[in-house]
């Protein structure tokens, strides 16, 4: 009796041991972590929602040394309110591929693709790791990108902002402790290291100015400095998912999606600003997502984990979902609140910029079909904002025509999108996402024509 109950009480302490090792590992600073040259010993990994509002409320990051940047505050509906500096939009110019042997012969170098040479690369990551290394705190947040399970590449970001963190927390698909312990037991598939508070080196002949976007697709990173626009992570991402999926057969789309209640799956193409979140957050219909996708021999997958909303203008009369979405756990960029009120947000007001934004989890859009995967499209849209009047405001394409629009993307840029867009402006963006393809445009252009 004596041995059994000994026997018992050493089985309740290993099987305790390996329960707290297994829910504690997804919140433990690993070999793999320390292998990227973070040194900084306060370190935060995988903080929940509620831990990221602490740490942003605490003075020493809810004000930043950068003057050009506004406090962070709590809205009056609970949303974090965050604040991003100087750039308030994208930097589409200062974007970097590093050319090497991978990436001399695959990649679509011109004003999209400016190349930028290893040793450059370095600097800038060396640059970015070295100011994360003195920050007052570091934190490590895991996520996927992709919800199909075949296609999913573990993501993991390095930043010193609440704001950072909470936001790609949300963008990505939250993974739970038992996926983190499989998906990073040897590291992440891609790592974002974001110094985005410290500029660039200006003697960096890699570089143009303050501000560098930079990847490294050998390396699995990419650096950013010199812009705390919490969008360029995103996109940033999406441009390395633009590059990985056609390699894998599977076309990569500047799209939204939705789902009917037959299954019928609509895509929506366009422009950030063309209406892809409003459109695919339809309450008769089932949201996917607003922004990314992939499409398979199987059927459509959202990489993402979360939405992206435009906020100017936005009523709870004219969208209420995602009004009603901006909440305990979202992100609100570059906003302004109403005169004398109390942190309530005025969403007319573009004081600041047109580029307003909020950030949230699929799951805040009542009637989200999670996972985010679905069947074959029965509909395709191109949303264009046609800025000269060019184009009839409703039309039925042709497959030749299709093709046509689809490469020769015409439409507009919408005001606050990138840097210096005051109002809208004509373009021609291939695939309605040019400025995020790593590839020739003719590749995702007759993925299409295949998938038509």
């Amino acid at each position: 009796n004596s041995k059994n109950k000994m026997m018992q009480s050493n089985i309740r302490r290993a099987l305790q041991k390996g329960i707290s090792r297994r829910y504690k590992h997804h919140r433990e600073i690993d070999d793999t972590i320390r292998a990227t040259g973070l040194t900084n010993t306060h370190v935060v990994r995988n903080p929940s929602v509620a831990e990221i509002y602490e740490y942003a409320m605490l003075p020493q990051l809810r004000e930043s040394h950068d003057r050009r940047v506004r406090d962070t505050v709590i809205s009056s509906t609970g949303a974090l309110v965050n604040y991003s500096g100087h750039l308030m939009g994208r930097s589409p110019k200062d974007k970097r591929v590093v050319y090497d042997e991978l990436t001399q012969d695959q990649i679509w170098w011109g004003d999209v693709n400016k190349p930028i040479t290893p040793h450059g690369y370095d600097a800038n990551r060396a640059r970015a790791m070295d100011y994360l290394n003195t920050r007052p705190y570091v934190f490590v947040i895991d996520g996927l990108a992709s919800w199909d399970p075949e296609n999913r590449f573990s993501v993991r970001v390095f930043c010193n902002r609440p704001y950072h963190a909470l936001f790609m927390k949300q963008m990505l698909i939250r993974p739970t402790p038992d996926q983190i312990d499989k998906e990073f037991e040897d590291g992440a598939d891609f790592t974002i290291i974001n110094g985005g508070e410290f500029p660039a080196d200006p003697g960096n002949n890699s570089v143009t100015g303050e501000t560098s976007v930079a990847v490294n697709l050998r390396k699995g990173e990419m650096a950013i400095l010199g812009t705390q626009y919490a969008g360029e992570m995103k996109k940033g991402l999406f441009g390395v998912m633009h590059y990985y999926m056609p390699k894998r057969g599977i076309l990569s789309m500047h799209a939204s999606a939705n789902e009917g209640e037959d299954g019928d799956i609509s895509i929506l193409f366009g422009l950030s600003g063309t209406g892809k979140t409003t459109l695919s957050a339809d309450p008769h219909r089932h949201l996917l997502g607003d922004d990314e996708h992939c499409w398979t021999d199987k059927g459509i997958f959202n990489i993402e984990g979360g939405c992206y909303a435009k906020c100017i203008d936005l009523s709870e009369e004219s969208e209420p979902e995602i009004y009603n979405a901006i909440k305990f756990g979202a992100i609100l960029e570059n906003v302004a609140f109403c005169k004398d009120s109390r942190r309530e947000v005025d969403y007319h007001n573009v004081r600041l910029t047109e580029n307003t934004r909020c950030a949230y989890p699929l799951e805040y859009i009542p009637g989200a079909k999670i996972p985010a995967v679905g069947g074959h499209p029965k509909n395709i849209f191109f949303l264009v904002c046609d800025a000269y009047g060019v184009l009839p405001p409703v039309a039925k394409l042709n497959r030749d025509q299709a093709k046509y629009h689809f490469i020769s993307g015409y439409t507009s840029k919408v005001a606050g999108t990138e840097v210096g867009i005051t109002d809208p402006v004509a373009t021609f963006s291939a695939c309605y996402g040019e400025a995020f393809l790593p590839l020739h445009p003719f590749t995702y252009a007759k993925m299409l024509a295949e998938k038509v």
